[in-house]
C-alpha cells in the first residue's frame, strides 16, 4: 500500500491516487506566511474582470453604494468558507482534491474536482481573452492600426482578437513551467505595481471630477436604474449571490494555496486582509473612474482596456504593460494551479501538474469565453450565480465534513489508501452524493430558465423564486443533509498524520 511519511513524502508513487504533486507538501515547503497571502489576494483581486463587476452592477439597476455593498458583504460572506476550507490545506499540507476525499471518497472526489476544474476553465478563457484584448489596445497605442475585421464564422470574434488571444494564450503557458514558487515570487513583485497604477486612475478620476469632496457627493446622490418596477432586494441579492460565485472556485481550492502556509493562522490572516476590503475598494475605483469618464468622454466607462485606447501618452502604455502583466499573475493564481491539480488528481497515474494545466489552457479555448461576457446580464446572472449553484453545495459538503462530522481530524494515509477509510462504497460515499443532488436541485429550474429563456414561460414562477438564493440555498441545503446523513461515529482521536 502506497502512503505518505510523515515527512509527506510517497515511499512509491505508483499508487492510482497519488503522484508526486499530490502528495503532502514536505515541511521546508511550507514556508509562506501571512504577508504571502495577503500579496497573493491583492494580485487575484486587482484584474479586469473584478474590476467590471461594479459597473455591472450598477448597469442591471444597483445604486453606487448598494454596489459596493453587495461586492463588500459577498466577500464577506466568501472569506468564511474560504479560510476554514483553507486551513485543513495548512494543517495537512493536501490540495483540494485530496482533502475531497475524505467527504466524497476516493473515486466521489473526482466528481467535485471534475466540477470545480470545469469552473476554472471557463475562468481561464475569461481571463486569456481580457489579456488578447490588452494586446490588442497596445498595438493600436504604438501604431499598428486599428486591429479590427469582420467576425469570423462560429468563432463570432475577428481574426485579429483571435490571434491576440491564442498568443497570449501562449505566454502563460511559459510560465506555468516554473512551479507553485514562481507563482508566490510573481504576485508578490506585481501587487505593489498593480495598486500604484490603482491609485493613479483613481487620482485622476478625482481631478476630473474637482475633488473628493464632489467625488463623494457625485457617489451619494447617483441613485439605481431598475426598470419594470423592480425592488431593491430583488436586484441586491442576486448581486451578493453573485459576489460570492465570483470567488466560489477559490474557496474551494483554496487549500492548493495553503498547504504550503507555515501556520493555519498565517492563510487566515492574510486571505481577510487581501479580499474583501480590496474587493469592495476596486469597486469604489470603477465607480469613480466610470463618472468622471462621463465628464471627461460623455459616457461611462468601466472596462479600464476601453478607457486606455481613449488615453493618451506614455503613462497609458506603461498602464497596459502592467495590466498585461496582472492578466497573467491573476489567471495562472485563480484560474490554472486549481485546475491543474484537479486534473492531476482525477488520473493520477497519466496527467501531472503540468498535465493538468495543459488540459485546462485548451478547454479554455474550445469554450469560446468572449460569448461567456458578451453582457453584464449574461456575465453576473447567468454565470456566476449559475455555476455558485453547483461550487456551493461541494463547498458545504467539505467544510460540514472537516468541521462537524471529523473536528479538524483526517487520517492523511487513508487519503491515499485505495482500500482505506476513505473508499466508503465502491469509492463513493453515498451521504455526500445524496447531499450534493439535493443541495443543487432547488436551483436547477432558474438556472434553465436562465440559460434558455425560451423554457422559461413553461416552468412556473415558484420554482424559479430561489435561484437568485442559489449559493446561499445550496450550501444550507447540502450540508444539512450532509450533516443529518453523516450518522457513522468516528473515534475520539484519529490520526493527524503529515500536520503540524
Amino acid at each position: 500500500m502506497t502512503q505518505p511519511d510523515r515527512t509527506g513524502r510517497m515511499s512509491d508513487t505508483s499508487s492510482a491516487l497519488s503522484n508526486d504533486d499530490l502528495i503532502p507538501s514536505p515541511p521546508g515547503e511550507r514556508d509562506w506566511v501571512w504577508g504571502h497571502y495577503t500579496f497573493l489576494w491583492l494580485g487575484m483581486v486587482i484584474c479586469i474582470p473584478a474590476y467590471l463587476l461594479a459597473g455591472g452592477l450598477m448597469d442591471q439597476g444597483l445604486s453606487p453604494l448598494a454596489a459596493i455593498a453587495a461586492i463588500l458583504l459577498g466577500n464577506l460572506i466568501v472569506l468564511i468558507p474560504m479560510a476554514l476550507i483553507g486551513h485543513a490545506g495548512a494543517r495537512y499540507g493536501i490540495p483540494f482534491a485530496v482533502l475531497a476525499r475524505a467527504s466524497f471518497g476516493t473515486s466521489g472526489a473526482k466528481i467535485a474536482a471534475f466540477a470545480r476544474a470545469i469552473v476554472a476553465c471557463g475562468w481561464y478563457g475569461i481571463q486569456t481573452w481580457v489579456g488578447g484584448n490588452t494586446l490588442l489596445v497596445l498595438g493600436r497605442r504604438i501604431g499598428l492600426g486599428d486591429l479590427k475585421g469582420p467576425p469570423l464564422p462560429v468563432a463570432g470574434i475577428s481574426a485579429f482578437e483571435l490571434l491576440a488571444f491564442l498568443l497570449f494564450w501562449a505566454l502563460q503557458l511559459v510560465v506555468v513551467t516554473k512551479g507553485m514558487r514562481a507563482v508566490r515570487r510573481f504576485e508578490t513583485w506585481t501587487a505593489p505595481a498593480k495598486v500604484a497604477l490603482l491609485l493613479a486612475l483613481f487620482v485622476w478620476a478625482i481631478d476630473r471630477l474637482g475633488g473628493i469632496g464632489a467625488t463623494v457627493s457625485r457617489i451619494i446622490m447617483a441613485g439605481g436604474s431598475a426598470a419594470g418596477g423592480q425592488s431593491f432586494w430583488a436586484l441586491f441579492v442576486p448581486g451578493v449571490t453573485a459576489m460570492v460565485g465570483f470567488w466560489a472556485t477559490l474557496s474551494l481550492n483554496i487549500p492548493d494555496f495553503t498547504r504550503f502556509a507555515r501556520s493555519p493562522r498565517d492563510q487566515m490572516v492574510g486571505q481577510a486582509l487581501g479580499l474583501p476590503v480590496p474587493m469592495a475598494l476596486l469597486g469604489l475605483v470603477s465607480i469613480v473612474t466610470g463618472f468622471a469618464t462621463t465628464t471627461v468622454y460623455g459616457l461611462a466607462i468601466h472596462d479600464p482596456l476601453v478607457l486606455a485606447d481613449r488615453m493618451t501618452g506614455w503613462p497609458v502604455l506603461v498602464g497596459l504593460l502592467i495590466i498585461s502583466i496582472d492578466t497573467v499573475s491573476c489567471n495562472i493564481a485563480a484560474n490554472l494551479v486549481g485546475p491543474a491539480y484537479d486534473f492531476s488528481a482525477i488520473w493520477p497515474r497519466h496527467v501531472s501538474y503540468r498535465g493538468g494545466a495543459m488540459i485546462t489552457a485548451v478547454i479554455g479555448v474550445v469554450i469560446m469565453p468572449w460569448k461567456l461576457v458578451a453582457t453584464s446580464s449574461g456575465y453576473i446572472f447567468t454565470w456566476l450565480i449559475g455555476y455558485s449553484a453547483l461550487l456551493g453545495p461541494i463547498g458545504s459538503i467539505i467544510l460540514i465534513d472537516y468541521w462537524v462530522v471529523r473536528r479538524g481530524r483526517i487520517d492523511t494515509h487513508a487519503l491515499y489508501d485505495e482500500h482505506g477509510e476513505y473508499t466508503y462504497r465502491g469509492g463513493l460515499n453515498p451521504a455526500a452524493l445524496a447531499a450534493l443532488l439535493i443541495g443543487i436541485a432547488p436551483s436547477l429550474p432558474g438556472f434553465l430558465a436562465a440559460v434558455a429563456p425560451a423554457m422559461a414561460p413553461a416552468i412556473p414562477a415558484p420554482l424559479t423564486a430561489l435561484y437568485p438564493y442559489a449559493w446561499f440555498v445550496g450550501f444550507a441545503v447540502s450540508g444539512t443533509v450532509y450533516a443529518l446523513l453523516s450518522t457513522r461515529a468516528l473515534p475520539a482521536q484519529q490520526p493527524e498524520l503529515c500536520s503540524r
